[in-house]
């Protein structure tokens, strides 16, 4: 290759460097940014988008928009950032919802580990398991003896097949060696009058404010929280891994950016993510709702949905979870 020839294709290859790096956008956010919301606006997801909304936008010098997209289990949403730009202008705030529905449904239209590249983790809302007054148990120990007692097994309830909680549960009673039968329910307040009732004498749900005031008034026994140690969302209540060693169940919410954002562009958001639910004041606002602030590195997130989607895919298997 003679001089003038190795000169142009110097020259060429500056270019397309220089192509690529103008892609990632040295001065990204230079506009508003957009946070797609799979649930409907007044959901748990949504109300902690707006939560940091505001503080997001002061650090990252832009706007931030939230944008609602509900239907098909969070499928819409997932399948519109999945098809985003990847320049960082358009995230997805899901829960453990993103991972699972194409677990049970083929038609998603979305792979949650091949489509998105992980930002962070935001916030951690635990699972908490409640039992009917009409069943003789004031602990989680004693729970399990009356229920591994019964010749037919217990009932439990949930907020509808393959819902989070239904997933939970089936866990959670083949990791204490229960025999179950799943009893589906249209929404948590339902699945709360259920148990309250004796209809079923289980429930693992989250910790909404009305089941804990059935609690409080004495109507339901709460039993455990499914948290690695015991957790401020519940203050007292035992954990059910000190009974069922192993068993954790959290429901987590984070960001997720398209496949092929550049890493500068996320480093940047996680970056003021983290600082912001370091405010001992989101940690205030958040109590009220079940949650608490919990970030990660985007390779901790990426790791944590890869350990989910083996988890649940096994538990699908196991206990043949179609959806609805």
């Amino acid at each position: 290759m003679n001089n003038v020839v190795r000169v142009a294709a110097a020259s060429a290859f500056l270019v397309l460097a220089l192509g690529a790096n103008a892609q990632q956008d040295p001065a990204f956010p230079s506009r508003p940014i957009t946070i797609v919301v799979p649930y409907p606006a007044g959901g748990a997801s949504d109300a902690q988008v707006r939560m940091f909304q505001d503080a997001l936008g002061r650090m990252l010098g832009q706007p931030i928009v939230v944008e609602n997209k509900p239907g098909a289990s969070g499928a819409i949403a997932a399948q519109a950032v999945k098809h985003a730009k990847p320049d960082g202008y358009t995230l997805l705030y899901p829960n453990n919802g993103v991972v699972i529905a194409p677990l049970l449904n083929s038609t998603a239209g979305y792979d949650a580990l091949r489509d998105f590249k992980p930002v962070t983790q935001v916030t951690a809302v635990p699972m908490v398991l409640v039992a009917s007054k009409k069943v003789p148990a004031a602990n989680l120990t004693d729970f399990l003896k009356y229920a591994r007692s019964q010749p037919q097994g217990i009932m439990y309830a949930s907020a509808g097949t393959a819902s989070y909680g239904h997933l939970a549960s089936a866990q959670f009673a083949s990791m204490a060696g229960l025999r179950v039968e799943h009893i589906p329910y249209k929404g948590e307040a339902a699945t709360t009058m259920a148990v309250r009732s004796g209809e079923v004498q289980m429930l693992m749900t989250v910790p909404s404010a009305a089941m804990l005031g059935q609690v409080q008034q004495g109507n339901l026994t709460m039993l455990g929280v499914a948290t690695a140690a015991p957790s401020p969302v519940v203050p007292g209540v035992p954990t059910i891994a000190s009974v069922v060693p192993g068993f954790t169940s959290e429901v987590w919410f984070g960001l997720l950016a398209p496949a092929a954002t550049p890493d500068g562009v996320i480093q940047k958001i996680n970056a003021a993510m983290v600082k912001i639910m370091s405010d001992e004041s989101f940690k205030t606002r958040l109590l009220p709702t079940g949650a608490m602030p919990r970030t990660s590195t985007p390779a901790e997130l990426g790791q944590m949905m890869k350990n989910e989607a083996a988890q649940w895919r096994d538990v699908i298997a196991k206990f043949n979870i179609k959806a609805d």
